[in-house]
């Protein structure tokens, strides 16, 4: 009973991300619904849940900070000879 819940929230919550509108934000939920599908895959003993949710996880993650770092650069004012 317990891993259908955990099914269920790791898919609700993954379904949820496509709301946000920031991408970073997209990307974070996104991972953390990930971590719950690993945390499925581990308990129901499948190993390629796990290792397909670990790679959108470590993606998700690391594109969230790069969006977040292209956008703080993109945000600067030009410095350069106009």
């Amino acid at each position: 009973m317990w891993l259908d819940t955990l099914g269920w929230t790791a898919t609700a919550i993954f379904s949820s991300s496509y709301f946000f509108k920031q991408p970073a934000a997209l990307r974070r939920i996104q991972a953390a619904a990930a971590l719950l599908w690993v945390v499925y895959g581990t308990a129901i003993r499948s190993a390629p849940v796990v290792v397909a949710n670990l790679i959108v996880a470590v993606a998700a993650v690391y594109a969230s900070f790069r969006v977040a770092t292209v956008s703080e650069v993109g945000s600067e004012p030009s410095r350069g000879l106009n």
